[in-house]
């Protein structure tokens, strides 16, 4: 669509349910992430109250009509998504709002690929509203859902101000508070009632109880300013006389013998914890496009299939407003493949009971939004087929656990259970953990220089390492509560099939696999190399310097700070308009800073900082794997060198 353009969203699908509105975009500077927010007005404009302004203090309105489902870093950037149940908005709403905000001094001109997408509840994608023009704006409306007689229409509008948030906010008549201070919590909500023998509550009982915990959430006045959400962990004092004794789990991982037992008890797991814990389900399910309702799960389904019958892992069932939505599950766990055959049989008996979805769940992670299995194409004109990494089910639990919070601490509990099963190995829903038969033989040929363009292996491999380095990204993203995302500074690098082959091109010639990864507040993008040739792993980290009359005093600022790092810690100092300067480690420069000012007395500008790791020679995850030596380097740069900088003050 172009800007000014309106559609009709009933002439482009025939699908009923909730829509989902994604707004994505590539961040070239690292400067920060932009925030969503949807506004429901009525005839005049205006909101019809402050809960009418759906943000991140309050990511939900009471009828759950619209639900923002949080940020994912994508292959291209960063995408934030929306869900719009238009059937269950009240009728005195006659627009939805689709509107971001960023931070501080950043402006969405900064950002490239600026769109939006809306998919119906099959997944498929509506329309697309790319955004070209913008520039100074700090908050900006992307577009509008209105009401047209008993239809819903769109309208592209892509333009916005430099008020910020708050301005937008009461620009739609909204009461707003825009201190830092932070205002009383609501009380805590009374722990539910235990589920009963018979499984979850009847949809009638969850209903009300949930309805007005989220109407006693509402804040009287909206703050704009984010809330810091922190989850300290308490100490407990162990009552075990041995340090050999294990805490007794809800999900245990012992006497599970075999792939069929690992695939039936991380599937039962999951969908028992997706019933009972509302907040997880609903980001699950909305990934789907279901409609945000009440949650039933079910475990090894029977149905007839030709002249047997087939028996998929589970079944999600959605109730919303008198309709039920459900979908098929098929998991595998370990390094199990999907079945193509199997799949195709659930589509089929998805299609003849009028289902909406199957959905795939294993440790393969989709790059696109392509499936990751190749099926018969007229199998999805009545059914949808959607797929989910155990990575990004961990992702989710970990956000809501240890960042996002949840409404109810038994809920957070079994959240931290769930987390603490899909970590155990002998779980097998650790995610990507094998760089593919193609990695050994490539690293070889790389070695001896006889890697040629063209080599498929090659290709393999590059799809890989993006797939490792999206696994890490939402592990990093789980840890720390941030958007961390790899940074993408072409426009064609979208293109999945024109970065790989970047990849490949600077395996041949240079024998190094690279990425920038966006993490806030790191000074800048982390540039993490694999050079195959030297067998080493660097990451590296580009910092401004601290505004100091003289050169000395920057290096001395920045020594202080890394007076713990690793001696081995390579450090560079950088002046205006040079890609290179004075160079020396950190052991070094500890006895003797002046080994990084300038001979020509140049100010210091930035320091880069380099850390060598060692590189893993095998495929996988195991101690001399190179996906363990990815994660391993990552993590000792992030918890060595990144956490323990501190921007400066004084400027």
């Amino acid at each position: 669509m172009s800007k000014g353009a309106n559609i009709d969203l009933s002439s482009l699908t025939a699908a009923t349910g909730p829509l989902t509105v994604a707004l994505s975009w590539i961040d070239p500077s690292g400067e920060g992430e932009a925030d969503v927010s949807v506004l429901l007005a009525g005839s005049d404009g205006k909101v019809g109250s402050d809960a009418d302004f759906v943000f991140y203090n309050q990511p939900t309105t009471a009828d759950e009509s619209v639900r923002l489902l949080g940020k994912s870093p994508t292959a291209t950037g960063s995408e934030d998504r929306i869900l719009v149940d238009l059937g269950a908005l009240r009728p005195d709403v006659q627009r939805v709002v689709i509107a971001a905000s960023r931070y501080a001094e950043a402006t969405f001109g900064a950002l490239n690929e600026l769109c939006l997408t809306i998919s119906d509840s099959t997944g498929a994608e509506l329309l697309a509203f790319p955004i070209k023009d913008a520039d100074s704006e700090t908050a900006f409306i992307f577009g509008e859902l209105y009401r047209r007689d008993d239809s819903w229409k769109f309208r592209a509008i892509g333009q916005g101000y430099a008020s910020g948030l708050a301005g937008l906010a009461a620009d739609f008549g909204i009461s707003v508070d825009d201190s830092e201070e932070q205002q009383p919590e609501p009380a805590p909500a009374q722990p539910a009632d235990p589920p009963t023998a018979d499984g979850p509550d009847t949809i009638a009982d969850r209903a009300a109880p949930e309805a007005t915990l989220i109407e006693s959430k509402r804040p009287q006045r909206v703050r704009t300013a984010k809330k810091k959400v922190t989850a300290p962990k308490a100490v407990k004092v162990s009552l075990a006389e041995h340090p050999s004794w294990q805490h007794a789990r809800l999900f245990p991982v012992t006497g599970l013998r075999n792939d069929q037992e690992r695939e039936a008890r991380a599937t039962a797991t999951l969908l028992a914890v997706m019933a009972q814990v509302p907040e997880f389900g609903r980001r699950l399910t909305a990934r789907f496009n279901a409609p945000a309702g009440t949650i039933q799960t079910f475990a090894e389904a029977s149905f007839k299939h030709g002249e047997g019958k087939v028996r998929p892992d589970g079944v999600l069932r959605v109730a919303r407003a008198g309709r039920i939505w459900t979908a098929l599950i098929e998991t595998k766990t370990g390094g199990n493949p999907l079945k193509a055959d199997q799949v195709e049989a659930y589509l089929q008996v998805a299609a003849r009971h009028g289902y909406e979805t199957v959905i795939t769940l294993s440790n393969d992670l989709a790059l696109t939004n392509e499936h990751p299995l190749q099926v018969d194409k007229r199998l999805l004109r009545k059914v949808a087929l959607r797929h989910l990494s155990w990575a990004e089910v961990a992702h989710e639990a970990d956000m809501l656990c240890h960042h996002d919070g949840v409404a109810n601490p038994v809920h957070a509990w079994l959240l931290s259970e769930l987390l603490h099963y899909l970590r155990q190995d002998n779980a097998g829903c650790q995610g990507f953990r094998d760089m593919g038969a193609a990695w050994v033989p490539v690293r070889n040929a790389v070695t001896t220089s006889t890697l040629r363009l063209g080599d498929r292996r090659a290709m393999h491999v590059a799809e890989s390492w993006e797939k490792l380095l999206r696994q890490l990204c939402l592990r990093l993203s789980g840890q720390t509560g941030q958007t961390i995302a790899p940074v993408l500074r072409k426009r064609r690098d979208g293109d999945a099939s024109v970065r790989r082959l970047q990849t490949v091109t600077s395996l041949v010639e240079t024998g190094r696999m690279s990425a920038e990864i966006r993490i806030p507040n790191a000074g800048g993008p982390v540039l993490l190399e694999a050079d195959l040739r030297t067998g080493q792993i660097e990451t590296t980290v580009e910092i401004p310097a601290a505004a100091r009359a003289r050169s000395l005093t920057r290096v001395q600022w920045l020594l202080r700070q890394l007076a713990q790092a690793p001696p081995e810690l390579r450090i560079e100092a950088l002046t205006a308009g040079h890609n290179t300067g004075p160079c020396d480690l950190l052991k070094n420069l500890i006895a003797e800073p002046g080994l990084l000012v300038p001979d020509d007395a140049e100010q210091i500008t930035s320091f880069r900082l380099t850390l060598s790791s060692n590189m893993g020679t095998k495929r996988g995850t195991e101690e001399t794997g190179f996906v363990r030596s990815i994660d391993l380097a990552m993590d000792r740069f992030y918890q060595e060198i990144l956490l323990v900088l501190k921007p400066d003050t004084t400027q």
